[in-house]
């Protein structure tokens, strides 16, 4: 292991907040543990500060007022987590495509799809689709936080947009706008003011002005709201569903694991989850793994996910009373 003084060199470069020194010293442990011949812990060293150099280097440094606007944090999902149909999953893998080959696609004159919407109801995965392509693309995952943004002062809030679409063509990640129908609600509606006339006017102009390097993404739960000027500034529109019966059973499977009970029944668990979302039946999936390892069991049952399902329809039918 390291030397004495090595240890008291991480101790003090780690509360002096001094990370190149601590690396160096990382790597000089490495080094000292290659030499006794312990190789594969010298590797795995080695491999720790690669990746911890591969993700600070993504951390986002925005000014002051983009921090308070902006919230960004490092991803690492993957497309092979989600479960959509084949046709949504074929698209996303069409803009991962296209953005790692953006260089090929300028050649003849053409630039990659960048800004996405994303419709459906709550919970079907459109957030985790837009750290999807976070991860996937090895960017910063930034959320815009709408509830600052918005402000009731004439004017405000366009310049705050305009801030985000600096920050944007400044630092290059996946910024997503949930929520979206919070600015991009149809101009003229009965519920409309006209300063969010102005704001989503603003949007309109920015999103189309547009030429940076970030992917920008629109969430809502609701695109029968939106505007239809916003649909045609978009390159793409995804349209999200409820899991159908297949992607049921595949999100059961994967969230229980080895909790799987090879009798489960996935086609009557998949008629009780109809009304659910993915987000649901994942939650229904964690409370029954939860109830199973209190009660010292290494299976989840039939009846057991089947309860909790249950339980997560009950939450319609109370809130259709």
């Amino acid at each position: 292991m390291a030397t004495a003084d090595q240890i008291k060199m991480l101790i003090q470069s780690h509360f002096e907040k001094n990370d190149e020194r601590f690396k160096t010293i990382v790597l000089q442990v490495a080094a000292y543990e290659a030499k006794k011949g312990h190789t594969t812990l010298a590797r795995d060293i080695r491999d720790i500060v690669e990746r911890s150099k591969r993700t600070t280097s993504n951390i986002v440094q925005f000014d002051k007022d983009a921090n308070e606007l902006i919230h960004a944090t490092i991803v690492e999902e993957k497309l092979s987590t989600l479960v959509v149909s084949l046709a949504i999953k074929n698209r996303i893998e069409r803009i991962i495509k296209e953005f790692m080959n953006q260089k090929k696609l300028k050649k003849y004159g053409l630039s990659n799809r960048r800004k996405i919407l994303f419709a459906g109801p709550p919970g079907t995965g459109k957030t985790l689709t837009s750290k999807i392509l976070a991860g996937e693309l090895h960017l910063p995952f930034c959320t815009i936080m709408m509830d600052k943004m918005i402000t009731k002062y004439m004017g405000e809030t366009s310049i705050k947009l305009r801030h985000i679409f600096d920050t944007i063509k400044q630092v290059q990640a996946v910024y997503l706008f949930d929520e979206f129908d919070a600015i991009g609600a149809k101009r003229g509606s009965d519920n409309d003011v006209g300063e969010m006339r102005r704001v989503l006017n603003t949007f309109l102009q920015l999103l189309e002005q547009d030429n940076s390097s970030s992917i920008i993404i629109a969430a809502t739960n609701h695109h029968q709201l939106l505007d239809q000027a916003l649909f045609r500034r978009f390159d793409d529109v995804l349209y999200y569903q409820l899991p159908d019966d297949e992607q049921i059973h595949r999100l059961i499977s994967n969230r229980l694991g080895t909790f799987k009970r090879k009798d489960l029944d996935l086609d009557r668990l998949a008629k009780i989850s109809s009304r659910l979302s993915h987000a649901e039946i994942t939650k229904a999936c964690d409370d029954a793994l939860k109830e199973a390892i209190l009660n010292d069991s290494h299976e989840v049952s039939t009846e057991l996910l089947e309860r909790m399902l249950r339980e997560r329809n009950e939450v319609y039918q109370g809130s259709a009373e």
